[in-house]
C-alpha cells in the first residue's frame, strides 16, 4: 500500500536526520511515526480477528420467480470499535448481493442486515464463503479474513398454477385394479383391517366399525390407469433460444416491496420446457395422480411414478439441475421407455423438435393402449429456423390431443381447459 511505503520513508528519513543532526524534534518525530505503526497494526489484528459473523437462509429451497431472504448477524466481540468492516459474499447465486460495509461497528456490538434475492435462474447454487476486511483509523493497514464456511440452495423452476389440463377424449379414466397395497386414498378399496396408530380418521369404514364395536379402517389399491408421464425432450440440437437481458435488481429496499415481480423466463424453449413439466407435475399430484418423469439429458433421468409431495420434490429436484444436452432424438427415448408403460397410462409429450418421427412414434404408444398428449414449444417463435405447422399436422392425422405455445405466451393461460375452451374431439388442436 502507498500508505505503509509514505510513512515507512517519512520514519527512516526522520530517523536518519535525527542521526545526523542529533535534534530532539527528529527523534521525536521517529518515536511518534514507530508507535503509529505499531498501533495501527495491532487495531487493524484485533479488529480482523474479534468479530463473528453468522448467516441464516430461512429455507433452503426457492422458485424462480419468488424471492428469497438471508439474514446476517455481525458481532464485534472485542474491546476495541471497529472504524469499517467489509463483509464480502461470494456466493454464485445470480442477483444475491449480500456484501456489506459496516461503519463506526462498536465494541461488544451486533449488527444485522436481510438480503432479500428475486431468483431469476433455476439450479444448485452455493452461498458462501464470504471474505472480511478492515483497517485502522489512518489507513495504514489492511487485513483480510476467510471463512470458509459455505452452504447450498436449491433453485426450483416456476411453476403456474393451471385451472385444468386436457385429457384425450374418448377413453374412460380407470382400470384394473394393480395388486398392489398403498397408503394413498384412492378409488380402489380392497379391504379392511383393525385401526393403527397414526392411519388418517379419513380411512375408518363406519358400517364395519359400528359392527365389530372397534375402529377398522379400509384398505386401498393402486390404479395404473391414472399414472401420468412426462416426457421432457432434452435433445440439444432441437433447442432454439433468443437474446435476453434481464431486469435489472430492483434498488429500493426489500422491505419496501409490496408486490412479487413478473414472472419473466429465458426465451428459450429448454426452460419454457422445464417450467411446463414442473407446472403439470404439481397440477395432477395435487389432484391424487401418480406421475413420472423421463429426461435424456446429461444422463438418462428417470423418476418413477408416484404420488405425494415427496413425488412433486423430486421431480423439482431433477428438473432444477437438468440441461438441455441430450443427444438421443425424442423418437428414440419414446420407443424405448414407453414399451414399460401399462395400457391406460397417460404420457404428456413436452417438446420443441419439428421432427415427425416422435407424432409417428405417438401414434405407436396410442396403438398400444397409451394415451398421449403434446404440448409442442413453437421454435419459430424462439428465433427456430423451422415452423411447427408440419408436426402439428401430422398430430392432427393421429388424433392427439396437441397445445401449442409460443414465446411470450401466459402458459397459465396456455394450458388451461377453461382458458381455451378445450375440444371434445381429440382429431381438433388447440392452439392460439
Amino acid at each position: 500500500m502507498k500508505g505503509n511505503r509514505l510513512v515507512l520513508l517519512l520514519g527512516l528519513a526522520c530517523l536518519i536526520v535525527a542521526l545526523a543532526t542529533g535534534r530532539d524534534l527528529f527523534y521525536n518525530l521517529t518515536y511518534l511515526i514507530a508507535a503509529i505503526i505499531v498501533l495501527s497494526y495491532l487495531w487493524t489484528w484485533t479488529s480482523i480477528n474479534w468479530v463473528h459473523l453468522s448467516r441464516h437462509m430461512w429455507a433452503k429451497k426457492a422458485e424462480v420467480g419468488k424471492t428469497t431472504e438471508e439474514r446476517f448477524v455481525a458481532h464485534n466481540t472485542g474491546f476495541l470499535p471497529k472504524l469499517w468492516l467489509e463483509v464480502r459474499d461470494h456466493s454464485d447465486l445470480p442477483g444475491h448481493q449480500a456484501s456489506q460495509v459496516i461503519n463506526s461497528f462498536g465494541a461488544r456490538r451486533e449488527r444485522g442486515w436481510t438480503v432479500r434475492t428475486l431468483c431469476r435462474q433455476r439450479g444448485r447454487f452455493t452461498l458462501g464463503p464470504i471474505t472480511l476486511t478492515t483497517g485502522d483509523p489512518f489507513g495504514l493497514f489492511k487485513m483480510q479474513r476467510e471463512l470458509p464456511q459455505t452452504s447450498t440452495i436449491v433453485v426450483y423452476p416456476a411453476i403456474v398454477e393451471l385451472v385444468a389440463f386436457a385429457t384425450p377424449s374418448g377413453q374412460l379414466p380407470g382400470g384394473d385394479a394393480l395388486r398392489r397395497r398403498t397408503h394413498y386414498v384412492t378409488t380402489n378399496v380392497c379391504g379392511v383391517r383393525d385401526y393403527a396408530p397414526g392411519d388418517s380418521f379419513n380411512r375408518i369404514h363406519w358400517p364395519s366399525t359400528a359392527r365389530k364395536e372397534r375402529l377398522i379402517v379400509k384398505e386401498f389399491e393402486l390404479d395404473p390407469m391414472a399414472d401420468v408421464w412426462l416426457f421432457l425432450d432434452m435433445a440439444k440440437s432441437v433447442q432454439a433460444h433468443l437474446k435476453w437481458e434481464p431486469v435489472l435488481e430492483r434498488r429500493e429496499p426489500a422491505l419496501l416491496w409490496t408486490k412479487r415481480p413478473r414472472l419473466e423466463l429465458a426465451p428459450t424453449t429448454e426452460e419454457y420446457g422445464v417450467t411446463i413439466a414442473a407446472s403439470l407435475a404439481k397440477h395432477f399430484i395435487v389432484r391424487d395422480r401418480a406421475v413420472g418423469l423421463v429426461a435424456y439429458a446429461q444422463q438418462r433421468e428417470v423418476t418413477p411414478a408416484d404420488r405425494g409431495e415427496r413425488q412433486l420434490s423430486k421431480i423439482l429436484e431433477t428438473l432444477s439441475v437438468i440441461k438441455a444436452v441430450g443427444r438421443l432424438p425424442l423418437a428414440q427415448v419414446m420407443a424405448a421407455e414407453g414399451m414399460h408403460l401399462g395400457r391406460g397410462t397417460t404420457v404428456i409429450v413436452i417438446t420443441s423438435s419439428t421432427d415427425k418421427d416422435w407424432a409417428i412414434a405417438s401414434r405407436h404408444l396410442e396403438q398400444r393402449g397409451l394415451r398421449v398428449i403434446a404440448v409442442l414449444i413453437a421454435p419459430e417463435s424462439f428465433g427456430g429456423e423451422e415452423g411447427a405447422e408440419a408436426v402439428v399436422a401430422e398430430l392432427a392425422a393421429g388424433g392427439t390431443a396437441t397445445y401449442l405455445v409460443r414465446k411470450g405466451d401466459d402458459l397459465a393461460a396456455a394450458l388451461s381447459r377453461r382458458a381455451w375452451g378445450i375440444i371434445e374431439r381429440p382429431r381438433y388442436i388447440l392452439r392460439r
